[in-house]
This record gives structure tokens, sequence and C-alpha cells, in this order.
């Protein structure tokens, strides 16, 4: 990985970019008659989570990440839509295209934010001139609304974002990062949830200014290293670089066998380990992946690979019945296999998702379960049956092993 210089805090520009109420404008791009209705993009039936949606169905208190029968009661009359993250991801990727054309140097952070590092270049284009002209061409070329927030971080520059939403573009001049925040509620700073804003309203601290105030030892000692941060981000104070689009990790795993092997149950097997394995390291890292890759190498040492876009996911059975699907168009049954490989990219932030609208509550709770139990106690102590049979078969062959 490229190490990354930082400009001085006094000369960095920080662009944040992110497309509105996104899955909500995708459809309503595709179909106009749903332009100004409320709208909810998210899984059907009473154990479903909102997605997205509307500005429309905001206003009656609807949000992400809610339960769906939550959200139909508070607005009853929204249209509910399942979504197509076909779509969905197919304009994220074209967005990202643009940027790409454009940018010096730029971060995907999820499916619909990008922060790009603008830094130097006022002294040629001007930054804020430079971001305006960059979201016209992205509105005039994908029909979608996208925010900007203009600062010398990238924290700061979410906020402002968020304040310049919908469909607009704000710029905190360099030097009033503090005053720009401090009046602000304590809601609105990255990283502080719903348990951290109750927390501090215990306290009685409800703006910005006054998290400010409070000693950093007394928040440390409330919070631990979450009350620094806080402490950090309620000063405006936040040097984290933009992680170039190109240095975008991937996750992988390969095995090579000790002898060539044409058992299909046992490549089966192994596949699938493979993959829980992935999935369970996506989801630690609060990353969903739009591409997955199997590879094969035979015993002629010819290597073949076949690769899938996805919809952004993390969930072990998306993955898996995809996985399987390319291998069974990989293998040729006339021919001994050395290595099998698994590889996941596109990666984005998954903001504590599984899947994007598979959600229910029931997943995300199984998941969370079966995750806590691995981090405890290790990756190969809770597995799929498929897997432990294989396990059971070749107890010398770990397929947890680290690559």
């Amino acid at each position: 990985m490229k190490s990354l210089v930082l400009a001085p805090a006094a000369d960095r520009a920080i662009l944040h970019l992110d497309l509105d109420a996104f899955f909500v404008s995708v459809e309503v791009l595709r179909d106009s008659r749903l332009k100004g209705r409320p709208l909810i993009v998210g899984g059907k039936g009473g154990r479903g989570v909102v997605a997205a949606c509307s500005y429309e169905a905001r206003r009656f208190g609807v949000h992400s990440a809610m339960p769906m029968k939550l959200a139909m009661r508070l607005c009853p009359n929204a249209l509910v839509i399942s979504g197509d993250m076909e779509a969905y991801s197919k304009y994220s990727r074209l967005v990202t295209d643009i940027i790409a054309d454009h940018a010096p140097l730029f971060e995907k952070s999820s499916i619909d934010e990008f922060y790009l590092d603008l830094s130097g270049m006022d002294r040629f284009h001007g930054s804020y001139g430079w971001a305006s002209d960059l979201r016209k061409t992205i509105t005039a070329e994908t029909g979608l609304p996208i925010s900007f927030g203009l600062s010398v971080n990238k924290m700061v520059s979410k906020v402002a974002t968020n304040e310049a939403k919908p469909n607009g573009q704000l710029l905190v001049p360099r030097g009033t990062e503090r005053e720009f925040i401090a009046p602000m509620s304590i809601g609105k700073l990255p990283m502080v949830g719903e348990k951290t804003f109750r927390f501090l309203r215990g306290m009685g601290i409800a703006q910005v200014q006054t998290l400010r105030e409070m000693p950093l030892e007394l928040l440390e000692q409330l919070m631990g290293k979450s009350g620094g941060e806080l402490w950090r981000r309620a000063n405006a104070i936040d040097d984290s670089p933009v992680v170039p689009h190109t240095e975008a990790k991937s996750l992988s795993t390969e095995r090579t066998f000790q002898q060539d092997t044409m058992d299909i149950r046992f490549l089966k097997s192994l596949l699938v380990t493979m993959v829980e394995k992935l999935a369970f390291k996506l989801r630690e890292q609060q990353k969903l992946t739009g591409c997955l890759t199997v590879k094969i190498r035979y015993s002629s040492f010819d290597t073949v690979s076949r690769q899938a876009h996805l919809t952004y996911t993390a969930a072990d059975h998306v993955l898996l019945h995809k996985a399987e699907e390319l291998f069974d168009k990989l293998y040729d049954r006339r021919l001994l296999i050395r290595l099998l490989g698994v590889r996941l990219s596109d990666l984005v932030q998954g903001h504590q998702q599984i899947d994007l609208f598979d959600d229910t509550p029931e997943y995300i709770r199984l998941y969370q379960a079966m995750d806590r139990m691995r981090s405890k106690h290790g990756a190969n102590k809770l597995m799929r049956a498929v897997g432990l049979g294989l396990v059971s078969a070749r107890p010398d062959f770990n397929p947890f092993a680290k690559v």
C-alpha cells in the first residue's frame, strides 16, 4: 500500500460528495411519476427494514434502518418499493467513473458517498469552483441530484454536506470550522449514534459547543477512546486521509492442495468455508462487496477464473449461492484441480448492514450472534454443516488457515 502524505491542515481541501436519497433518486429517474411522493425502499412485509426513503417520507419521521412496520405507521400513505440493487450499483459505478475521470485523488466510502482531496488546487482552478463544476457534470450525465461540502477535513465536510442537502453545496471557509459546528446539535456529529446521543443528553450536553468545552480527560474517563475521538470531532479536528480508490482493498483466500483432486464434494465444501471466512471478515470491517471471483488452477497449471458483479452484500447465503454458480461454470470434470481460490472486491463501507435489501431484524441478529461467537472462540468454531463435514473428513486440513 502506498504511503499517504497529508498536506498541512492549513492547506488541505477535502470535498465530500453524497448522492441525495440515492436509491429513491434512481427510482424517480426510472419512473418520473414517483417524483414528489413519499417513497420507501426496503424489504416488504412486517419484518423488513427501511433501506432508504424520500424526503417526503422523512417529514413523517421515517429514516433508514427503521423497521418497516414502524415506518408504515408513521407514513401509511408511503409507496414501498422492494428495490433494484442492480440498477443502484450501475448508477453508483457510473458516478464513480465520472469522478475518476476528473478527480486527482478520491475515496469511495460507500455506494453513494465520496471524498476527494483537492489540496493545492486553489493555486490553479479554485477548489470550490472546480467542485461546483463536477457536481453539475455528475447531475448532467446521470440525472441524479448530489450535494457536497468542502472544508479542510473529512469530518467537517461531511457535516457540511448534510447541511447542504437536498441538492445543494456548502463551503466552510478555512479557519471557521469550529464556529461552523459549534451551535449544532451533538446528533449531527459523525459517530454520535442514538445510544451516545442519549448518554450525552443525560449529561446535559445538547450542542457541539458544550461538548467541546468538556475536559478531554473527563470524556476519556467516561467513554474511553471514543470519548477522546468525540472531543476531537467537537473541536473540528480530523486528520484522516483520503484513501485512494485505486487502493481499495479486496479480500481473498486460496488453497493449493498437496494432492490434486477431482473430489467435487470436498471442493464444494471447501468453497463454502472459504466464502464464510471472507464474509466474516467483511462484516468485521463493516464492508460490503460488489464483486465475487472464483479461481481454479488445474493439474496442467492452466488457471481459469470467473467473476460476477453483485448487489452489495456481506451475507454468507448470498455470496455462497453466487460462488457455487461460478464454480459450476468453471469446473471441468475431466481434469484434476490443484488450487481453488475466492476473491471479494469492489468493497464499500456497509454501515453495519448485512445486505442492502435482504436485511431483516432477524437476519441482522443472526449474523451478529454468529460473528460474536467467531470473534470470541475462533472462526472455525462455527460453520455450516457442509464445512464441518470437510473438517471431519480431513482433520489435518484447515480451511480457515491464514493466507
